[in-house]
């Protein structure tokens, strides 16, 4: 009875606390790494932040609330060619930019 009950413990143990709890997040911190040629300039326009990241993928969130992902194809005075949007592969769309209220993008990935 006694190992039964010590049986238990160990496997209750072994799902409450799982192996990847013994990864720090030092370590994980680690291995993270910046993306070149990807950054954010406060002084600049909306539009000239736009215009660094065309052939990148960017998430463009819209005042209505809806979110664009795609690449930035190009950027023109007031709009945004965005291609391959997620979930619709085959489709672009063209967005104004007065409309944009936010766009983010991937800074970071991890080392291989």
């Amino acid at each position: 009875m006694k190992q039964l009950t010590t049986l238990c413990i160990v496997i209750l143990l072994t799902m409450l606390f799982p192996v990847g709890y013994l990864t720090t997040p030092e370590k994980a911190e680690a291995g993270v790494v910046p993306i070149e040629g990807i950054k954010y300039d406060v002084n600049f326009s909306l539009e000239d932040n736009l215009k660094s990241f065309v052939g990148k993928r960017v998430y463009v969130t819209l005042d209505s609330g809806k979110t664009f992902v795609g690449i930035v194809k190009e950027v023109g005075n007031h709009l945004i060619w965005l291609e391959k949007l997620e979930g619709k592969e085959f489709f672009d769309a063209l967005i104004r930019i007065n409309s944009i209220t936010a766009i983010d993008t991937r800074f970071r990935d991890l080392k291989p």
